[in-house]
């Protein structure tokens, strides 16, 4: 089965993000979820980005890139929205990359290289009308016209974080689908690492 890095947004790591991470583990990947926030979680975006802003959004960029560290490189990395940023940096410049899971955000590949990574899948998940994706979106489909293995899907409605449970912004349809779709390419990555071409 596939190993995991599961990088959390900015509310922390949430009740919404373990239970994502546990039905996961529960199809048999193995999942670590490293806390960039030291045990703190917020009860609202506004709250989490204050704390984001105090202690430096590259700091806690760098703490995801520091918590894969003792890791295996031979991981997929799913990140969160925050999350994501510390998912696509690793997936991008960390040799061994088995795929990329962005959820709910997407940055630019220039800010990481001249391109994704050869070899390295990568899907883009988010709400279409998510007004926090809204500036993501052209990164997003750049991303997927320029690499060989990129899909982009959107899901009806505005929510942001629709895939954390303990959230408000939670829709369980659009979660249950992305969870069947994360198990799917997690199924794809462990498929493709025991055949390789």
């Amino acid at each position: 089965m596939a190993e995991v890095v599961l990088f959390h947004h900015v509310q922390g790591l949430t009740p919404g993000v373990v239970a994502f991470a546990d039905e996961l583990r529960a199809a048999g990947h193995t999942v670590h979820t490293p806390d960039l926030f030291d045990g703190r979680t917020f009860d609202s975006l506004d709250e989490g980005m204050a704390y984001v802003r105090q202690a430096g959004f590259g700091e806690v960029s760098a703490r995801g890139v520091r918590a894969a560290d003792g890791l295996p490189r031979e991981v997929v990395h799913v990140g969160f929205s925050l999350g994501a940023v510390p998912a696509q940096e690793l997936a991008q410049t960390r040799a061994g990359a088995r795929g990329a899971l962005l959820l709910h955000a997407c940055i630019p590949v220039s800010e990481f290289g001249t391109a994704w990574p050869e070899g390295v899948p990568v899907q883009v998940h988010a709400m279409e009308d998510d007004p926090f994706f809204t500036e993501d979106a052209e990164a997003a489909r750049a991303l997927v016209a320029g690499a060989s293995d990129a899909e982009l899907f959107l899901y009806p409605g505005e929510q942001h974080l629709f895939a954390d449970s303990s959230l408000p912004s939670y829709d369980p349809d659009a979660a249950k689908l992305l969870t069947r779709r994360t198990l799917e390419f997690l199924d794809a990555v462990d498929r493709a690492a025991a055949n390789p071409r």
